[in-house]
């Protein structure tokens, strides 16, 4: 079955701390096949890489959750999509109260025949376009040729993004997002105070989010209560990252034994891990399916170079015997690194 875009509505949103407009239309947006095609092929390609799924909630009830109400009524009638797109456009104004977030056109679409979790169902697409591009525009006339500068919308550098899966509507949907500007307070509008999101405990989040939570404490905790040299630091994440790719399942004992095998480190892991998931309010198993686009996507953030002034970095691989840290007489600090051969 191909996805279809069966309606579409468009609203400006503007940043309301600055006292910027919002600005609802008056009907849908008409647009004829072949655009509404280009539409929907740009906006599912966005999710092509996009593994995390969440669900609407609220510290409450869910049924105080407003985007999630919205998305309720307009999956039961779909003749209401947009009256329900100026009530999503208000509720986003409503929440554009950062001096930051930029003004742009929000795009709420019904869209059918969207495949999930090996079934078809409908989904509504929620995107904010806040940039616009240059671009030339030639016509040919005869012989001659005419060129006219414009502005407008790649539609594949999209800012803000959502679909809404109509799936386990009792649970919140199952929901995935996108975000090009996902780092700072500015950016976590667009999931936690306009959405109202929590991710949902799949594999790839379980996965993610150990992953995550090991890398900081390697990274952070362990050497407040431990004497680790920045090598050894690198060992556990390496260890750690070897572990989740060679493994199917996960087992947090055996996790625990394989990467830090010390009792007391285990025990001080322990501690920061209840620690993480109260902080965080995250909620994570002690055995799950290791899923392996979470692992290649945060071993990309485990870093293992050791940088030495401005002047080297040395990537460590592997065997962190082969790598000594010493001292001169005279103060100066320096490594020797020990191989059986150059590759």
């Amino acid at each position: 079955m191909d996805t279809s875009l069966n309606d579409i509505s468009l609203h400006f949103v503007g940043n309301k701390t600055l006292d910027h407009n919002l600005i609802l239309s008056e009907d849908l947006l008409k647009i004829d096949d072949e655009l509404a095609d280009i539409i929907t092929e740009s906006f599912f390609e966005r999710f092509a890489t996009s593994f995390e799924e969440y669900s609407f909630t609220h510290a409450s009830s869910l049924d105080f959750n407003e985007v999630y109400n919205f998305a309720k009524g307009i999956f039961k009638n779909n003749g209401d999509l947009h009256d329900f797109s100026k009530k999503i456009a208000q509720e986003l104004y409503q929440q554009t109260n950062h001096l930051k977030i930029k003004d742009g056109e929000l795009y709420i679409g019904i869209f059918s025949n969207c495949e999930y979790d090996g079934a078809y169902v409908d989904a509504i697409g929620i995107f904010k376009t806040e940039v616009k591009n240059d671009f030339l525009e030639v016509h040919s006339n005869n012989e001659n040729f005419e060129i006219f500068h414009k502005q407008g919308i790649d539609l594949k550098k999209i800012e803000k993004g959502c679909i809404i899966y109509n799936t386990i509507p009792e649970q919140g949907y199952a929901v995935r997002i996108f975000d090009n500007q996902n780092r700072g307070t500015d950016a976590q509008y667009w999931k936690d105070d306009f959405l109202g999101l929590k991710p949902i405990a799949n594999e790839y989040q379980q996965t993610n989010e150990f992953l995550g939570m090991t890398k900081e404490f390697i990274s952070k905790q362990i050497e407040n209560e431990f004497e680790v040299s920045k090598t050894d630091k690198i060992d556990l994440l390496n260890k750690s990252v070897e572990y989740f790719k060679t493994n199917d399942e996960f087992s947090k004992e055996e996790f625990e034994q394989e990467v830090f095998g010390d009792k007391e480190v285990i025990d001080s892991f322990r501690g920061f891990d209840d620690s993480y998931r109260e902080t965080h309010d995250i909620e994570m198993e002690d055995n799950f399916e290791i899923d392996n686009q979470a692992v290649k996507k945060q071993a990309r953030m485990f870093k293992k170079i050791l940088k030495l002034d401005k002047n080297f970095h040395i990537y460590i691989h592997g065997d962190p015997n082969k790598i000594e840290k010493c001292v001169e007489a005279d103060g100066r600090k320096y490594y020797k690194v020990y191989f059986d051969e150059e590759i």
